[in-house]
C-alpha cells in the first residue's frame, strides 16, 4: 500500500494545484505591517524518506517568515488595540517578550525585511496568540507534516538549484537575509530553505514516521518544554544537507549564554539562525477551540 505513494505519483497530485493558488493578504490594524498567506489545497502526501502516507486538510502559510518588523509591533505593543479580536479576548491579556539583554541579532539585521530570529517557539506561539486577538483569524505554527508538504510542493527541488531558492553556508556569507530575495517554490513560498530555519508545533521524535498511524493532520503534541522539531536549515547549514526532508532537533543549548535562572521563555540567545512562519486552517475552529488550542500548546 505505501508504495503507491511514490515521488511520481507525488507530483501527478499536486501539479494540478500548483497553477491555481490563491493567496489573501492579512493587515496589521494600526500599522503599515502586512503580509500574505498562500492557499495550499489538502490531500494525501509521502512524508519523509520513508514515504508514510499523510493526509492534511487544507490551510494556508504565509509566503515568507515572519519579519523582525511584524514581530515588533507585539514586542513593543505599537497601536496595540484590536479591531477585529474574537469576543471575550483582551489584546492585553496576552503576555509579551521582556527586552533583551543583548542584540539578539548580532548585527546582522532587524528592520527591513529581515526575519525574526532567536526566539523560543513559545514566544513564536504567544505570537499567534496576539495575531487572533488582533486581527480575529486564527494563526499557529505549521506541524511537522504541513510544513513538509508546503516545502515540496509537489517535488522536492533538485539539489542543483538550491543556490537559487536558498541562502546556504556556500552562499550565505555567515547571516541570514532579508526575506524573499531567493526564487519561491512552486507554490510562492520564500526561503522555505535556507536562510533562517524555522519552528514546527511538533515535539520531536526520531520515529516521527513510525508513529503516524494514518489519522489525517498529524501533529505530535507536546509533553514538555523540549525538544522541538525545526525545518528547512540556515544559512549556516552545508548545501549537501540541505532539503525539504531534513529535520533537526531543538537544543537547550540555544539559551547557553542566557544569565536568567530560569531560562527565558521568550528568547533562544544562540539560535541566530532560528525563525518561524504562520499557518492558518482554512477551517477556522471556534473562539473555545483557539483557547484550547493555545493552552495545550504553549508549555512554560
Amino acid at each position: 500500500m505505501m508504495r503507491l505513494f511514490r515521488p511520481w505519483l507525488l507530483l501527478l497530485f499536486a501539479a494540478p494545484a500548483l497553477a491555481a493558488q490563491t493567496t489573501d493578504t492579512v493587515h496589521l490594524p494600526g500599522s503599515d505591517i502586512s503580509f500574505t498567506m498562500v492557499n495550499l489545497p489538502g490531500g494525501t502526501y509521502s512524508f519523509g524518506e520513508a514515504e508514510t502516507p499523510v493526509t492534511l486538510s487544507p490551510f494556508a502559510i504565509s509566503s515568507h517568515e515572519v519579519t523582525h518588523d511584524a514581530y515588533r509591533l507585539f514586542q513593543v505593543r505599537e497601536n496595540d488595540s484590536p479591531e477585529a479580536a474574537a469576543a471575550g479576548w483582551d489584546v492585553d491579556a496576552v503576555t509579551r517578550p521582556s527586552p533583551p539583554y543583548l542584540d539578539l541579532t548580532y548585527g546582522m539585521g532587524t528592520r527591513g525585511g529581515y526575519p525574526q530570529v532567536n526566539t523560543t517557539q513559545q514566544a513564536a506561539l504567544r505570537y499567534c496568540e496576539w495575531l487572533y486577538e488582533k486581527t480575529g483569524r486564527f494563526f499557529r505554527l505549521p506541524t511537522e507534516a504541513e510544513w513538509e508538504y508546503a516545502c515540496v510542493a509537489g517535488q522536492e527541488p533538485d539539489p542543483a538549484d538550491l543556490q537559487d531558492l536558498a541562502w546556504l553556508y556556500e552562499n550565505g556569507e555567515e547571516t541570514y537575509h532579508p526575506t524573499g530575495l531567493k526564487q519561491p517554490n512552486p507554490w510562492g513560498l520564500y526561503d522555505m530553505i535556507g536562510n533562517v530555519s524555522e519552528w514546527t508545533l511538533d515535539e520531536y521524535y526520531d520515529d516521527y514516521s513510525d508513529r503516524l498511524n494514518g489519522e489525517p493532520d498529524p501533529w505530535m503534541r507536546p509533553d514538555g518544554k523540549h525538544s522541538r522539531t525545526v525545518r528547512g536549515g540556515s544559512f549556516d547549514t552545508e548545501t549537501a544537507a540541505a532539503g525539504c526532508r531534513v529535520r533537526e532537533k531543538s537544543s537547550p543549548r540555544w539559551q547557553a549564554r542566557d544569565p536568567q535562572i530560569p531560562k527565558s521563555r521568550w528568547w533562544n540567545v544562540d539560535s541566530p539562525f532560528l525563525g518561524f512562519r504562520l499557518v492558518s486552517p482554512a477551517q477556522q475552529p471556534s473562539e473555545e477551540e483557539v483557547r484550547a488550542f493555545f493552552a495545550e500548546a504553549i508549555i512554560d
